[in-house]
């Protein structure tokens, strides 16, 4: 019996478990993925992100979880006329793989259990209490007082629980070796439709340039990407020379209502799994902020989920009202790019 199950190893569910771990409370924390766990992401720390590591980790990011360049100046938007946005603002550029395990190595020295290779397959709650089936090679049961769901976008116990089918955008992103005219210190987002069904984006880590595009209609992945890439061979004098790598992610369709699912009874969704994400995809902050009034939210009502959900829903109020002043940013820079019109 363990008073918490945090599922999910990203920097919401280390700041969760850390925070409730130090409180005192009996912690396990299960990741899918053998650990350091790989994400598709870019990797790019906005000030905030870095404020709220200090703040809830007490100490700053490590050197051995950056890349080159690690200093981010910024990003660059690009809207649907081509002109350009420029804001500047000190960032850092990560590896996920890195960053995530050394949050989870920060979270295991407060006496979080950790236990990768772990999926949690289904939850179910009975009177005070969640029962948890858990898989590793073989099924086995836990229970804990509450659950924590912080598995992210590919989750399936949401799924199961709410019995929905998420609207998903696909993102697919490059690894190549090369040249091109741009500053490497500066994320590029690109919103022209032409490009992408939603944005397309450009930045570097360790001397590899990387393109992406994301995608409502996963067929036209290769479509948009060539028009991208040609378009940066045109515009901004880009050479590839050799292609490294390819991948895929999901990310889940948030609109600008930014509409929450904070959870059910004693299980309760953090994180992008619940619908805290910016636009562009950036949810580490959104996700670190959540977590920790999710984790705050149980340790002053422990006895009552209602109160729980509460306390939740309301100390998350400000940070959703930060999320929809991000979407009407990106709404204010390019028409095609409101999410309404783009999910008619």
């Amino acid at each position: 019996m363990y008073d918490v199950m945090v599922i999910g190893a990203g920097p919401t569910g280390c700041v969760a478990a850390k925070i409730l771990a130090e409180k005192g409370y009996k912690i396990l924390l299960v990741e899918k993925c053998k650990m350091p766990r790989y994400k598709s992401c870019s990797g790019i720390l906005i000030k905030k992100s870095m404020e709220l590591v200090e703040c809830y980790f007490g100490e700053c990011i490590p050197s051995s979880a950056t890349c080159s360049p690690t200093e981010n100046k910024g990003m660059i938007f690009i809207d649907d006329k081509g002109k350009e946005y420029r804001f500047e603002q000190e960032g850092m550029n990560v590896w996920r793989s890195s960053f995530d395990n050394w949050l989870a190595t920060k979270a295991a020295d407060c006496g979080v259990e950790i236990r990768d290779c772990t999926m949690a397959v289904s939850c179910e709650e009975i009177e005070d209490r969640v029962r948890i089936t858990l898989r590793n090679g073989e099924n086995y049961l836990v229970e804990a007082k509450y659950v924590i769901d912080c598995e992210g976008v590919t989750g399936s116990i949401k799924r199961k629980l709410l019995n929905i089918t998420p609207a998903y955008i696909t993102t697919y992103q490059t690894f190549n070796e090369g040249s091109i005219d741009l500053d490497s210190h500066y994320f590029y987002a690109y919103l022209q439709p032409g490009l992408s069904e939603y944005d397309a984006w450009f930045n570097v880590k360790d001397n590899f340039l990387i393109f992406g595009v994301a995608v409502q209609d996963v067929s036209q992945i290769g479509d948009y990407y060539n028009k991208f890439i040609s378009h940066m061979k045109t515009h901004n004098n880009l050479h590839i020379s050799r292609q490294v790598k390819e991948e895929k992610w999901l990310m889940p369709r948030i609109g600008q209502e930014c509409k929450i699912d904070y959870g059910i009874g004693r299980i309760i969704f953090a994180g992008e799994i619940a619908g805290f994400l910016n636009p562009m995809g950036e949810g580490i902050s959104a996700g670190m902020e959540s977590a920790y009034h999710v984790a705050g939210a149980i340790e002053s009502c422990f006895d009552s989920p209602e109160r729980v959900r509460a306390r939740y829903e309301a100390d998350t109020k400000d940070l959703r009202g930060y999320m929809k002043r991000q979407w009407d940013l990106v709404d204010g820079m390019a028409e095609t790019f409101k999410i309404r019109r783009l999910y008619e």
